[in-house]
């Protein structure tokens, strides 16, 4: 089905159906080697992930709306600029009540996600009286005004969300790319830095020596030229290079039989070529490198062939360009080896920036620094007052033990009795009347009684 080829590209493939069952072939599989393996009838190809952070969810919602018979319909017979405008997001309200309750889940979790990531974010920053629906702004593949239902509006965004951040997705890619090899060169030339004449000589000789080894492959083929994809058909399908057949090729290629030559299915197509260039075994061959390589080789293919420019290549797209001049005479193909990656002026900048940065990481090391010092001071202050405190009690007690009195006890009661004190409940053995003991012989008189009557 068209649908069921795109999500991975964009969603001007996304939503080329928007809802495609995602049965794009991983790029790191050769999918020219699976031509003896037979797919069952709808059996889903697992999908590479399309690099949107909210990757998860935008699959999920897609998942959800393939089991509407009524929007799968509507998703079959619509075309890219329905799709674009939200036309199709208006179905929405003529799916199934059971869909429309799983989409409402979908969308109360990925919120409670977003949420999660913001309060983490400002966590780390030590910040509080988060604000969370005016920080959920700042994402915009949902209606963060509605956390709670998943409605027409939401579809729409999530559409448009997708196909401006696919549409990016490898501009940003080479920005990244080229910032890594930015980096490489220049932690190569700190480290030269930090060796004596000798040493930095010898690790120079063999920075050169690699390069060299690295430039010596076989030669690429131009990407989407006859020779490249026979060598393909030949090395990789196994067939007869003299009976090659640009419309078997095709059909070949087409794992999941959707009738498009996707991005991914284009990329596997170019593995051959690239293990003439890189080889994980090898130190001089970086992998991430070879996929940069893998992307430019999709891209030129993608701009040479795809009349209508929706990243899929059609049967009828991918016939015309193997009639043009470009596929039996291309020109040579220059690796990224060839290439000036980067200027010297670029360099500069960018080290700059990292200086920049590390000033910046320095400044809060010593903040943070002065701060575990400063408590660290305050913890020793407290610790010399408590033993203070300690010293003055013990000299107080010891100086009432020297006076006679007793150190009081916990509640304040004393410890011991001193001499001629009794506990309370004790009966002094004493007689009848008197505080004091009578002398020896002296009989102690009968008490008065009371009933006496005085005159």
């Amino acid at each position: 089905m068209k649908w069921q080829s795109v999500l991975p590209q964009q969603c001007i493939l996304l939503m080329t159906c928007l809802l495609m069952a995602l049965e794009a072939v991983p790029i790191d599989i050769d999918k020219t080697k699976v031509k003896g393996e037979a797919h069952a009838e709808g059996e889903k190809i697992e999908n590479p992930d399309t690099g949107l952070y909210y990757d998860e969810y935008l699959r999920q919602v897609i998942d959800v709306l393939e089991t509407d018979k009524h929007f799968r319909e509507k998703l079959q017979t619509a075309d890219i600029e329905e799709i674009k405008s939200g036309k199709l997001s208006r179905e929405l309200d003529l799916v199934s009540h059971h869909v429309r309750t799983r989409l409402d889940e979908l969308k109360r979790q990925e919120v409670a996600r977003l949420r999660m990531l913001i309060k983490a974010k400002m966590d780390s920053v030590q910040d509080t009286g988060l604000d969370h629906q005016a920080l959920l702004k700042q994402f915009e593949h949902l209606n963060h005004q509605n956390p709670d239902t998943f409605e027409p509006k939401d579809l729409d965004m999530l559409i448009k969300a997708a196909t401006s951040d696919l549409e990016n997705y490898d501009k940003t890619r080479h920005e990244e790319f080229k910032k890594y090899e930015m980096m490489k060169e220049h932690e190569r030339r700190e480290y030269l830095k930090t060796l004596d004449e000798e040493k930095r000589h010898r690790e120079e000789s063999k920075f050169e020596e690699m390069k060299k080894k690295h430039g010596d492959h076989p030669k690429v083929h131009h990407p989407g030229s006859k020779d490249q994809l026979k060598e393909v058909w030949e090395e990789a399908d196994g067939l007869d290079p003299n009976e090659f057949d640009p419309k078997t090729f095709f059909k070949l290629h087409d794992v999941n039989n959707d009738g498009f030559l996707d991005e991914q299915e284009l990329e596997a197509l170019f593995t051959k070529e690239l293990e003439k260039v890189y080889d994980p075994k090898n130190e001089e061959d970086d992998m991430v490198e070879m996929e940069e390589e893998r992307l430019r080789m999709r891209e030129h293919v993608m701009n040479e062939v795809d009349i209508n420019k929706d990243r899929l290549v059609t049967l009828e797209e991918f016939l015309r360009a193997t009639e043009k001049k470009e596929f039996l005479e291309p020109d040579s193909w220059e690796t990224l080896d060839q290439q000036q990656l980067f200027t010297e002026e670029e360099l500069k900048e960018f080290e700059s920036h990292i200086s920049q940065q590390e000033d910046e990481l320095r400044k809060k090391a010593e903040d943070l620094q002065k701060q575990k010092e400063e408590l660290q001071r305050q913890h020793d202050q407290l610790q010399a007052q408590k033993q203070e405190l300690q010293q003055v009690v013990k000299q107080m007690e010891q100086k009432k033990l020297q006076q006679g009195n007793p150190p009081a006890g916990p509640a304040g009661e004393l410890k011991f009795q001193p001499p001629g004190e009794h506990k309370v409940g004790d009966t002094p053995n004493h007689p009848a009347g008197g505080d004091q003991p009578l002398p020896p012989g002296h009989v102690q008189e009968p008490a008065a009684r009371t009933d006496q009557v005085h005159r």
